[in-house]
């Protein structure tokens, strides 16, 4: 399929994707999954051209998800200060890439890889290379995601991604979401975590909860594996339509939101596949080390039934 290789839009260059009845838009701008179709169906909903990625909307987060207090993290004997990125909460937010134009390195009609380099900045003295692939399926995406350390001493790591989701002709409310949780994080007042405890009423999805019924903003871990290996998080429709997302090994952890202020919909659902939780680089949960010259892959993917 064509890009639309005149980078004049907030998020770049726009990659269109075509398997049989299952379409994607993939944006330059933090190789963001923009838009998903299967057999016409919204998967993953749109937002206008000419609007900025609301709310980090399919971005990819790298070298770190979700939140990092006041930006500041050990690094072994060094106390390192990254730029605080979440004025509101006086966090480093997201990782380093969520604002780079990602380089297009592969392209075909079914899939696209994108390249982003993590250089030595404030806060960050390491040289991590990173690429990721979407390549449609016959009723879905799968994500491949690979980071390489091209520094003398261990990188620290950790990856996520922020797709939201929707059944298309369905009220969200509707729908019910099931993610198969033990446990989940407590937070403060900006959004950093201060316990972890296991899930109860408010919190417990795993025999599924309605959204009209649930407020969103929770960090899960104890998540169950199938047998083949993958976390499987389903969002089901009234007349049994299924999303699922499922996590491949290493994605050990799972954010889920919900907003009203997403463009066009009275409210969609983020579920985050992260191999970290907030503050991993200070706690160290989940946060990986890559020596020189290693790489590290991971996978996820969704699909629609």
């Amino acid at each position: 399929m064509p890009l639309d290789d005149v980078f004049d839009s907030p998020t770049g260059v726009q990659i269109h994707l075509r398997r049989g009845d299952v379409t994607a838009q993939i944006a330059q701008v933090a190789a963001s999954l923009r838009h998903l179709t299967v057999g016409g169906v919204e998967i993953v909903p749109p937002y206008p051209s000419d609007q900025p990625t609301p709310s980090c909307s399919g971005v990819v987060l790298a070298p770190w998800p979700n939140r990092i207090r006041d930006g500041v993290w050990q690094d072994g004997d060094i106390e390192r200060a990254l730029a605080v990125t979440e004025p509101k909460f006086r966090n480093a937010s997201h990782g380093l890439l969520r604002f780079t134009a990602y380089e297009i390195a592969e392209h075909t009609d079914e899939s696209v890889t994108l390249a982003a380099t993590v250089v030595p900045q404030t806060g960050y003295p390491y040289l991590v290379a990173t690429s990721v692939t979407y390549a449609l399926t016959d009723a879905g995406i799968d994500v491949t995601h690979t980071l390489t350390n091209h520094s003398v001493d261990p990188a620290p790591v950790a990856l996520g991604t922020h797709p939201f989701f929707v059944i298309g002709g369905v009220d969200a409310r509707e729908l019910v979401l099931r993610l198969p949780a033990e446990t989940y994080f407590e937070t403060d007042d900006r959004m950093l975590p201060v316990g972890e405890s296991p899930v109860a009423m408010g919190t417990d999805l795993r025999e599924g909860r309605r959204l009209g019924d649930v407020q969103l903003d929770t960090g899960y871990a104890n998540l169950h594996r199938d047998a083949d290996g993958f976390v499987r998080t389903t969002l089901t429709a009234p007349d049994g339509r299924a999303v699922t997302l499922q996590q491949g090994p290493g994605f050990d952890y799972t954010q889920a939101f919900t907003t009203v202020k997403y463009p066009g919909q009275p409210l969609a659902v983020a579920i985050e596949p992260m191999t970290a939780p907030a503050e991993a680089f200070n706690s160290g949960r989940g946060l990986r080390r890559l020596a020189e010259g290693e790489s590290w892959t991971l996978e996820w993917g969704i699909r629609f039934s």
